[in-house]
């Protein structure tokens, strides 16, 4: 008999402490007086009103865990591997899914998954290999995304306000999905396709913490060419999904919800055009959240379902995009 993989239960976690747009740029101003920030530039330019902000205390573990925890009430039962699937991470070292595994009280082999903002759907995608392979039966995928920790407040001088630009809107969340064996052959997860673009690696940075700048203080926040970044996934374009989309049969009809990674509102509408996307079937989330890394993918599912717009057996495209250059695409019978 053939085994599939399907999403037994999803947790989303959204820190409740919110911090706008307009705060972003007070503080800017008053940590940096030489600043010339015309007001709502940011809002302007990304479309972001607020993002999520995680208490000081918590750690890219405590995000996975609470999302963690409503995954498991939504779907109970035994747990045989933890994947932790996110930019973020407490430590270098050891992996992040052994804390996430020991605050749960979860006794089943872990490792980490991390490829950016497609963490989560790469996590996924591993778990689907395992399982459909027979070595595990039920997988908790858990992400953990404090952003917050990597914004640059204080700059060294005016030319460092353009790199550190996408760490303003970038916003703390955590997300978790089991995922687990069934025997339903048209149920689960149908289809998935990667691709790299890796030479585009260095258009945006998080050194800290690696063997490249080790000791470096300024290596500790975000550095990124969002022109190159919008560059690169234009490169790319929409040829990828349309040939999965060719070689599984499947249309952009076919889909209740298409669920793409958001960075700022301004890209969104040239992506949806490009791709036939039509806008009942999608969510824009980025304007109320800001950019969430790895876990935006299940808080649109989330929200789809609360709406109404997907249920069992409902088709659902996901769609992801991350630094290094990489596209993750994913379809998901629920």
């Amino acid at each position: 008999m053939s085994v599939s993989t399907r999403i037994a239960g999803l947790g989303v976690h959204l820190p409740d402490a919110v911090r706008s747009t307009a705060e972003t740029e007070r503080r800017l101003r008053a940590e940096n007086p030489g600043l010339r920030l015309a007001t709502g530039l940011i809002s302007r330019m990304t479309g972001v009103e607020c993002v999520h902000v995680a208490p000081d205390d918590w750690q890219a573990s405590d995000l996975a865990v609470a999302a963690s925890r409503q995954a498991l009430e939504e779907s109970p039962g035994e747990i045989d591997l933890v994947l932790f699937t996110a930019a973020a991470q407490d430590l270098v070292e050891p992996a992040t899914s052994h804390i996430v595994a020991a605050k749960l009280g979860l006794n089943a082999p872990v490792m980490d998954v991390k490829n950016a903002c497609n963490s989560v759907i790469n996590g996924m995608q591993v778990a689907d290999a395992l399982i459909r392979t027979g070595q595990y039966r039920r997988v908790l995928v858990a992400s953990g995304e404090k952003t917050s920790v990597s914004v640059r407040w204080r700059l060294g001088d005016s030319r460092q306000f353009i790199p550190s630009f996408p760490g303003y809107v970038m916003g703390d969340a955590g997300a978790a999905v089991v995922l687990e064996a069934s025997d339903d052959p048209d149920g689960g997860i149908r289809a998935s396709r990667f691709f790299a673009e890796s030479r585009h690696w260095n258009v945006g940075t998080l050194p800290g913490g690696g063997t490249m700048r080790t000791h470096d203080p300024d290596a500790n926040y975000f550095h990124m060419d969002g022109a190159g970044l919008q560059k690169a996934f234009l490169e790319i374009g929409p040829e990828p999904v349309e040939r999965m989309l060719r070689e599984t049969g499947y249309t952009m009809d076919d889909f209740d919800l298409v669920a793409i990674h958001q960075v700022a509102l301004p890209y969104l509408a040239p992506i949806f055009e490009r791709l036939g996307v039509r806008s009942d079937r999608s969510l824009v989330t980025v304007a109320e959240h800001g950019n969430i890394a790895s876990a935006t993918l299940p808080l649109q599912l989330r929200l789809a379902r609360e709406r109404g717009m997907v249920g069992p057996g409902s088709l659902v495209l996901l769609i992801g995009l991350a630094g290094g250059i990489s596209l993750g695409l994913m379809v998901v019978r629920l």
